[in-house]
């Protein structure tokens, strides 16, 4: 079996999962609880905080634990929509954003805020410049992700935050649930950054389960009510088994991340350098330093995407269409369709998306099967 669909999830690591039974067994307390099973639970969790803190260089303080990336991004957008509604409903994002953002800002825009939608390039990249034109007395949010989830766009998030250096009390949110784990630390992160989004499954953790880094002196309204977990921002009993896990896994990933990356990187050359020599084949992403190094998205031109994914999966390959969440839904790429494609392209787009346990063997083997899959839709043609 060969897995190139690592954007979609990954599958969790041994030693992620042996962490996550072992505390499964032995705290199993809830860390609200006043006695010393419910202290345990605490001390894994300020522990597990700490951890993920120091990795990342931020402040424990700063790090929330959520139910992973949806979540995090709603949570973020509405909270800063519900905390900073008297100074402005005016919102702005990209038209290359996850299901997550998008759906969430057309709820906001049901109940009276305005969303700016930036174009993209070619490459799906926005321009800086459209973002400094979108900027009104009313804004009160810019949510942009890091790596774009299709393609492997990575937008300019250092020329974001010099603009809004200018305006510091509009939030700047950054979704990097696609970012962990790629060596992409220094051209995702910058300190103007006041919240940004991650989910443990997409670098060998548990599913369901994730962070937000907040900012500290940054409010945001909670959107779930209860006990007041979480410093009262994000309600309900933390899930400590999978925030230990996570805590684990992150250190994994973070673990050689520039020698994992460079084999990516490299993985990546070898498919896109031999796409480029089939004939009615478009290739979306890139091989610059401006393309993440996991992702490469293209079109077989002639075949519906769905009926590529099933060709590779009976020689036992798994890939997807352009966007796992959208998939079984049959929805067109958002990404895609920003980027000015012609619909009867995208229909036929494809994502290969890698990580460090791939190899290059596997990749061979790939090309070998989609030279196969290439000729019988020639021949069809």
């Amino acid at each position: 079996m060969i897995y190139f669909d690592n954007s979609a999830t990954t599958k969790i690591a041994p030693s992620v999962l042996a962490t996550y039974q072992q505390v499964s067994e032995k705290y199993w307390g809830n860390p609200s609880s006043l006695h010393h099973l419910g202290d345990e639970a605490q001390q894994m969790l300020a522990s597990a905080r700490r951890q993920i803190a120091s990795l990342l260089h931020f402040d424990s303080k700063e790090i929330y634990f959520t139910s992973g990336g949806s979540e995090g991004d709603n949570w973020v957008i509405k909270g800063t929509a519900m905390e900073k509604q008297e100074f402005g409903r005016h919102i702005i994002t990209t038209s290359v954003e996850h299901a997550a953002v998008t759906n969430s800002l057309h709820q906001l825009e049901k109940l009276g805020f305005k969303v700016t939608y930036l174009p993209v390039d070619k490459q799906g990249r926005i321009n800086p410049a459209d973002l400094q034109a979108a900027v009104r007395n009313d804004t009160i949010l810019v949510s942009v992700m890091a790596v774009n989830n299709e393609v492997g766009t990575i937008q300019p998030i250092h020329a974001i935050a010099r603009i809004l250096d200018y305006y510091p009390k509009i939030h700047f949110h950054v979704d990097a649930v696609q970012a962990l784990g790629k060596n992409l630390w220094s051209q995702i992160y910058d300190p103007r950054i006041d919240f940004m989004t991650f989910s443990a499954h997409k670098f060998h953790g548990p599913r369901g389960i994730g962070f937000i880094y907040a900012k500290s002196g940054r409010k945001i309204a909670p959107l779930i009510a209860g006990g007041g977990q979480e410093h009262n921002w994000r309600s309900g009993t933390e899930n400590t088994p999978a925030i230990a896990a996570m805590a684990r896994a992150l250190r994994l990933a973070l673990t050689d991340e520039s020698r994992h990356a460079q084999l990516q990187n490299q993985l990546r050359e070898q498919l896109i350098t031999h796409l480029k020599t089939l004939d009615n084949v478009q290739i979306f992403s890139g091989l610059t330093t401006d393309f993440a190094p996991h992702i490469v998205c293209f079109a077989l031109k002639g075949a519906r995407g769905e009926t590529t994914v099933h060709a590779f999966e009976k020689q036992e390959i798994y890939l997807s269409t352009t966007s796992a969440c959208s998939s079984r839904t049959g929805d067109e790429s958002v990404t895609l369709k920003a980027m000015h494609v012609p619909d009867q392209v995208a229909t036929s787009a494809v994502r290969v998306s890698l990580d460090e346990q791939n190899t290059p063997a596997e990749m061979t083997t790939f090309i070998q099967v989609l030279d196969q899959i290439h000729q019988h839709y020639q021949v069809l043609n």
